[in-house]
């Protein structure tokens, strides 16, 4: 087996002196990067080339246009629902700059409707009804032509009657719809407490209590000046002291916190339990989805900005929608229903938040606010691994891991304000290569920070912690190091027996302030330890459950293995190789669509929000070699393919890294791509723009 070489049969190999493949994949290492960037991307400053200006730009597309996908003429929103003679008048009367004509706006306005899926709406299949209404691409399986009693012929919807109509039609012209955002969807927050937080009126009063506590409680009552403990080392402005009066006078000062954690809901990480990491946008609602399917048994959202979120930014709180199947409990193998740690799984859900924040206020309030807004959440994660340098200038992700208790402080005033809803935290090995900082993190996080130990505190109360095998600067360049993820995960289970040693009256943490864990088969073992998680490099059965038995892990986080083939789940389930055919692939594709649709909508541009995201899949999914053409087993993230062909042609399409394939692709099921649209890869191996036809 040659290293980096995936080994294919010779059999379909192809021969590139005889057959030009210009479609291979340059590197997949910057589109792993890109990946975990998304939009977060878009900001940071651009090189520029030439002689003296900074290094030109490397292997990623930045500040990316998808152009637009719009109607040629744009049907008024008092139209959308309504009857071709139905009276109701748009509120903008002759002043309306869109479409009242019906029948005008579907011969000339708007494009043919779709074929695929039998020609019916997704949308009513679910809803029963569509609220795209005359937009949909579909508009012809939810409208009829009738005849009146006068005998004309009038074009009606189906699913809305006068009512409802009204309703829809009372603003007028095009203003945007409240929606619950598609077919099953969860965690809506509505429009008047995006207002509320826009305009700073939403109430956090948790957070406000506890800031006002962090922001005193080391300010001497006799001249207001900080004093900072490290240790048994206390020093101020005016200079260092060490004396032991001084450390108990400055625990005399000390005030508890005004709010104590509330008792949390139960969590549980095992074997049965693969975790989809959170992906930037890889990782929305319709491919979640289709994951959870497929076998995922937690999910999380992408990572939203904690100050967006606070500032009410429909986008971002666009993130923590969740499907109806997230809301179903993980797998769980227990003894009893209820098991002695007081882990009940008729009460756990699949989904999760996960968020950045750089203050420690910025994510309390982020805490608070979602918690109040979104009851449907599994836990809460602060994302403290994300290697982006533009979050990471602002001091958020993987920054934090260089301020240790900045970072413990944080993750305990999150888990006193989250209410019921546990905490998590995601960590990197460390910032720098060679020099990995997450044994001393982790051990932290289990067992509080010099400062906690010395005020009594306790442990930041985290419910679990997933550790991701490779440091900030390394990002995708290297495997990841499961040997050290180990080494992390057995420490874990070491320090029951040191807290205990270390525990006595005085110090001895309050239990609220332990980990919500129920009972595991790893570190979690319901004794207030954090559940332990690994990330990194999984791309089968094998290699999962190699990690579960060897790494000591509870469970493990799959990220860009489940954009290559969702179906890894399946095989994790079933402990074995699921060699799919090319019709299922595109099985998986077709759901994938369906549920864009449903969520995203099904007008023009529901169809062009759909392709996009579909063409941002597939440019991961066209790196999956089929197991039938390996020579040998297991297969690798590094190992980069030949010129390869599949069994049939099918296969053939969708391993092609060539965006004209992944355009004929998503036209089997969203038609020719809208005239205006564009979609440029996150790699510049696959940079294309799309003139397309219709």
């Amino acid at each position: 087996r040659v290293k980096g070489v995936a080994p294919i049969k010779k059999e379909y190999l192809i021969d590139l002196s005889k057959t030009a493949r210009p479609d291979a994949i340059e590197n997949g290492n910057d589109d792993d990067d890109a990946a975990e960037a998304g939009k977060h991307n878009h900001h940071q400053q651009q090189p520029v080339g030439g002689r003296g200006g900074l290094k030109a730009k490397g292997g990623q597309n930045h500040n990316r246009s998808f152009g637009s996908s719009r109607d040629a003429i744009q049907l008024c929103k008092s139209r959308t629902h309504a009857s071709e003679f139905s009276p109701i008048t748009c509120a903008y009367g002759e002043k309306c700059r869109y479409e009242h004509d019906i029948r005008k706006y579907l011969r000339e306005g708007k494009r043919a409707d779709l074929e695929t899926f039998g020609g019916v709406c997704p949308q009513l299949e679910g809803k029963g009804k569509c609220p795209a209404g005359w937009r949909c691409r579909f508009a012809g399986s939810h409208s009829r032509e009738v005849e009146g009693l006068d005998g004309r012929r009038e074009l009606v919807q189906v699913g809305f009657d006068d009512k409802q109509v009204n309703g829809h039609a009372a603003g007028g012209g095009d203003e945007e719809e409240e929606d619950g955002g598609g077919v099953g969807v969860v965690n809506v927050v509505s429009h008047v407490d995006k207002i509320q937080l826009r305009k700073k009126k939403f109430p956090t009063p948790k957070s406000d209590k506890y800031m006002h506590w962090l922001n005193t409680q080391n300010l001497d009552p006799t001249n207001g000046k900080k004093v900072t403990i490290e240790h048994d080392h206390i020093e101020a402005e005016d200079g260092p002291f060490n004396t032991t009066n001084g450390i108990h006078d400055h625990r005399a000062r000390f005030v508890s916190p005004p709010l104590r954690a509330s008792e949390k809901r139960r969590l549980h990480y095992g074997p049965e339990t693969p975790v989809l990491a959170p992906l930037t946008t890889q990782g929305n609602l319709p491919f979640r989805r289709l994951c959870v399917s497929l076998g995922a048994q937690i999910t999380w959202s992408e990572m939203a900005m904690g100050l967006p979120l606070i500032q009410g930014d429909k986008g971002e709180w666009a993130l923590m929608k969740a499907c109806e199947s997230e809301m179903a409990p993980p797998a769980y193998h227990p003894t009893n229903v209820v098991d002695e740690y007081g882990y009940d799984n008729s009460k756990d859900l699949k989904f999760g938040a996960q968020i950045a924040a750089n203050k420690p206020w910025l994510a309390l309030k982020t805490t608070e606010v979602l918690t109040a807004l979104c009851p449907s959440l599994r836990a809460i994660d602060l994302n403290s691994g994300c290697p982006i340098d533009l979050v990471c200038r602002q001091g958020a992700g993987s920054a934090l891991l260089d301020t240790p208790a900045k970072l413990e402080k944080t993750l305990r005033g999150m888990n006193a304000v989250s209410g019921e809803v546990p905490i998590t935290v995601k960590i990197r090995m460390g910032t720098r290569d060679k020099q990995p900082t997450a044994e001393k993190l982790v051990q932290r996080l289990v067992l509080g920070g010099p400062e906690a130990k010395e005020y009594g505190e306790g442990p930041a109360g985290v419910a679990a912690i997933t550790l991701h095998g490779r440091s900030k600067q390394q990002r995708y360049t290297r495997s990841a190091d499961w040997g050290y993820i180990a080494s992390c995960a057995s420490l874990v289970k070491n320090l029951k027996a040191e807290r205990n040693s270390v525990a006595d009256t005085i110090r001895e943490p309050d239990a609220r302030d332990l980990a919500p864990t129920a009972s595991g088969t790893g570190t979690g073992t319901g004794s207030g330890l954090p559940f332990f998680c690994g990330n990194g490099d999984i791309l089968s059965h094998l290699d999962y459950s190699t990690h579960i038995a060897e790494a000591g892990v509870d469970s493990c986080m799959i990220a860009r293995g489940a954009l290559i083939k969702p179906w890894i789940f399946e095989e994790i389930a079933a402990g074995q190789y699921l060699d799919k055919s090319a019709a299922e692939r595109l099985g998986y594709v077709q759901q994938f669509v369906r549920n864009g649709l449903g969520y995203w909508g099904s007008d023009e541009i529901g169809v062009g929000i759909t392709r996009r995201f579909l063409l941002e899949w597939l440019s991961f999914g066209c790196r999956y070699v089929p197991v039938g053409l390996l020579e040998y087993l297991p297969p690798r993230f590094g190992d980069r393919p030949p010129a390869f062909r599949g069994r049939n042609e099918l296969e053939t399409l969708l391993c092609s890294g060539d965006y004209r394939d992944w355009v004929k692709i998503s036209e089997m099921f969203l038609g020719p791509a809208h005239k205006d649209f564009k979609f440029l890869p996150k790699h510049k191996s696959n940079s294309y723009e799309i003139e397309a036809e219709g």
